[in-house]
Formats: C-alpha cells, sequence, structure tokens
C-alpha cells in the first residue's frame, strides 16, 4: 500500500498537470507517467534533508498565493510530504550555472530513484532555485514536463529563454540540452519523467 499523504500528492499533481498541459506531448507523456503510478512500487526511501535554500519553502509553497484550486491543492499535498524528502545538490557538471549555485539550489525526488516511493521507471520530483539562480545546461534521455509553481525562465538548446507563468508547463523532448533561471523571486517547479 502506498503511503497516504504521498497518494493525496500524487492524486492532486495528476489533477493540476491535467489542467495546465496544453501542448499534445506533454498530454501524452504525462497520461503514460501517471498511468504506471497507479500500480505502487515498493522500497525504502532515504531519510529526509534540507539544504539552506529550503528557507524559502515556507513563502513559495503558500497555496492561497494560487487562484486555481488545482494549483492550491498541489501544494497542500506537497506541504504534507515535504518533511520527508532528501533535498540534495545537483550531481555532475555545472557548465552555465550562476556563481553561487551550489549553495542556491535544491532537488528532491518525490518518486523515483531516493524518492519517497523508490522505482526506476517514473520519476517525479521537485526542483527548487533561490532568486537570480540559473540551472547549469543539462539532459537525459527521457522527456520531460515541468509544471512551473512560480515564474522563471526556461531554455532548450542555444534557443532564446522562454518565460514560463505560474501554473504553466513547458516540455522537453528526449536528450535536449535544457536549463532554467529564476528571477528575483525562488523558482519552485514539479518534473516528471518516464523511462
Amino acid at each position: 500500500m502506498r503511503n497516504q499523504a504521498l497518494q493525496e500528492f500524487l492524486d492532486a499533481a495528476r489533477t493540476a498537470y491535467s489542467h495546465c498541459a496544453r501542448d499534445p506531448k506533454s498530454i501524452a507523456l504525462l497520461e503514460r507517467v501517471f498511468s504506471t503510478l497507479e500500480a505502487p512500487a515498493q522500497g525504502t526511501h532515504p531519510d529526509s534533508a534540507r539544504l539552506p535554500v529550503c528557507r524559502y519553502l515556507p513563502n513559495i509553497t503558500e497555496p492561497s498565493d494560487h487562484d486555481a484550486p488545482e494549483l492550491r491543492q498541489v501544494m497542500r499535498a506537497f506541504r504534507g510530504i515535504e518533511p520527508a524528502l532528501w533535498w540534495h545538490r545537483r550531481q555532475g557538471s555545472c557548465s552555465g550555472a550562476s556563481e553561487g549555485f551550489a549553495d542556491s539550489h535544491a532537488n528532491a525526488m518525490i518518486v523515483g530513484p531516493y524518492g519517497l516511493e523508490p522505482r526506476d521507471d517514473v520519476w517525479l520530483g521537485v526542483s527548487l532555485l533561490g532568486p537570480n539562480v540559473q540551472y547549469p545546461d543539462h539532459r537525459h534521455p527521457p522527456e520531460e514536463v515541468y509544471l512551473v509553481m512560480s515564474p522563471g525562465d526556461f531554455r532548450q538548446g542555444r534557443k532564446e529563454w522562454v518565460h514560463v507563468a505560474k501554473g504553466e508547463t513547458y516540455y522537453n523532448p528526449h536528450n535536449i540540452v535544457h536549463a532554467m533561471r529564476s528571477t528575483d523571486r525562488p523558482l519552485l517547479a514539479f518534473w516528471a519523467l518516464r523511462e
């Protein structure tokens, strides 16, 4: 059986993603992700841990900051699981990252390796950037859909930066180089990938 708080988050995330996603590729990926998640996986997860940048979480996860009920619900559910998450720094190359990136970002896996539900077929996680921070260029084989919970900028390859508003999604195809950056406010974004 899946932990109730995690199930509530997954249900809320599915609803929020479904409400916000408009791109057919995003919709197709999300259907595969959440269909796979209908069957819980077994396993243990690491102890929870927070990094200094997590000091922004109380303000940036306030459900009342969102007009859409789907976004308010996903933030309420996220607050229910966040204390159990293992927040960590990006591993690997930090090419293109802003100065001070190491102490100004954190990632946490919700479902996937080192997540609350360890599994290798689906990854659902969250990234947090402090104000005015650029995440490094990176790539991964699975396609990905972000659900942006606070405004930020996203880029693929050497294209221009695209501003993504709160409550919008952003799709990355397989293996494309991509990056994100915060504005003068912290950036919080959920991401969903399927192997």
